[in-house]
């Protein structure tokens, strides 16, 4: 689909952004111009796609729509027991209430704010243990998202009673979309057997990770992306997605698992929680469009695209002296907003970058910093970094529009000294940059910032 966008008046979107409390997430979409908040249900779907919307079968209990999922995940990842849920996070739910108890302790490579949610809503404690090169984003290492395997074997030694099983994202979002190596993945999988826990994979961006191995290591450089999925996953017991990423979907995830005790366990939390074994929370329809988009999606014209687009964004903010994150990752530019105010003692800044981000050109983004997670410290193991997401929606903007963002970051890095400060005025306790609330701290406002910038008004998306 193709719809006009609009760049409502500057002090139109000064007064949006203070009603939403300088929480991005609050501000409604019909007063953004350019949509970087997430690439989660943000993407165009195909022609193919639409037709399988027209052609799902609504039955309550054994729909076609379902066994196309089936088939799909079974060729695609190689499990056989699947359970369809509305999203991710859904996913999520149903496997911490079925398989984590308080006190439990979940380690990981990095979990994101739904998971990490999910496992503190039950009492749980998560655990991140990323490579040690992840917390330096200007070195540029090949697969900074990696697990640090060292400290993962130490942690099942001293706590093996306390972990019901390994996770691992793919690719790293919480460390900048940055990919998981094969050979790191095999390592996990190994340390996991002789401990005897469970390995479960958040393959949201899976088919991203498999095109960074195909070109990053030479010893996959010849392998299909299907091929190189299908080795990954014969590594882990489960694997948890949310199709709204690398399934090309508005809506919609799964869960699948190879035990069959396992799943006569999880499905009695998703019936409760989702929905049908066959349906789980979803429409027919929903269910088609994500059988064909995960095939879609493992395409490699789709994705040399895709990541192609991604590193254009990097390369433009680059070459105007924009800190990013290095390498580019998978899904989104990720600008090293610490950086950015390297001369201040600046808190949240990456919420105080959003905030003007909004105000100067209309575009929205996402902090990665301490704007979401309560502690960005991470503790000696785990993460510490300031981020600013610009997350592209997949098959849907133009170079022009990406240039022009970056565009709007030269004007506010030749004003940065006139981009306010920003503290709490409210904060939840789970998942709290949702619907937070910040409020200014100084007289500096964004109105002081000169408009740079220059939009194409024959853009559209």
């Amino acid at each position: 689909m193709v719809e006009p966008i609009h760049l409502i008046p500057r002090e139109q979107r000064q007064a949006v952004l203070a009603g939403a409390g300088y929480n991005l997430f609050q501000v409604p979409a019909g007063s953004v111009y350019i949509d970087l908040l997430t690439d989660s249900g943000t993407g165009a779907m195909s022609a193919d796609q639409w037709a399988a919307m027209v052609t799902g079968d609504e039955s309550y209990a054994g729909a076609k729509s379902f066994y196309m999922l089936q088939k799909t995940v079974a060729e695609l990842f190689g499990f056989s027991h699947v359970l369809p849920t509305h999203q991710g996070r859904g996913a999520e739910r149903v496997l911490c209430s079925s398989e984590v108890k308080k006190g439990d302790m979940i380690p990981s490579n990095a979990h994101f704010d739904t998971t990490r949610a999910n496992l503190e809503w039950v009492g749980a404690v998560a655990i991140d243990l990323p490579t040690r090169c992840a917390n330096d984003p200007s070195v540029d290492c090949t697969f900074k998202g990696n697990m640090d395997t060292e400290r993962l074997a130490d942690l099942l030694e001293s706590h093996s009673g306390e972990i019901p099983f390994v996770m691992l994202t793919v690719t790293n979002n919480r460390a900048a979309g940055q990919p998981v190596s094969m050979g790191n993945l095999r390592k996990i999988s190994e340390i996991c057997r002789e401990f005897k826990k469970p390995l479960y994979i958040d393959a949201c961006r899976h088919a991203e990770n498999a095109y960074f191995i195909k070109k990053r290591d030479p010893e996959y450089c010849d392998h299909s992306i299907p091929e190189i999925a299908r080795e990954f996953f014969s590594y882990a017991d489960g694997i948890l997605m949310s199709a709204k990423k690398d399934g090309l979907c508005n809506i919609g995830g799964f869960l699948a698992v190879k035990d069959p005790a396992l799943y006569r366990r999880l499905n009695e939390s998703l019936i409760i929680m989702e929905g049908f074994t066959t349906y789980g929370g979803l429409a027919g329809r929903d269910l088609g469009a994500m059988a064909l988009g995960l095939w879609e999606a493992v395409q490699e014209e789709y994705l040399a695209h895709r990541i192609g687009q991604v590193q254009f964004l990097g390369d433009e903010l680059e070459a105007r002296k924009i800190p990013v994150y290095r390498p580019v990752g998978g899904h989104a530019v990720y600008v090293d907003a610490a950086g950015f105010f390297k001369n201040e003692n600046r808190n949240l800044p990456g919420q105080c970058l959003a905030s003007s981000l909004y105000v100067e050109g209309g575009i929205r983004s996402c902090d990665l910093g301490s704007g979401m997670f309560a502690d960005t410290s991470g503790g000696e193991a785990g993460l510490h970094l300031e981020l600013l997401r610009l997350a592209i929606p997949r098959r849907t903007y133009t170079e022009s529009h990406l240039r022009y963002v970056a565009e709007v970051f030269s004007v506010l890095r030749n004003n940065m000294d006139r981009i306010p400060y920003l503290r709490f005025s409210y904060r939840p306790k789970f998942l709290g940059h949702f619907t937070a609330q910040f409020e200014q701290t100084n007289s500096i406002g964004p109105s002081l910032v000169s408009t740079g910038a220059k939009p194409d008004k024959t853009n559209v998306h």
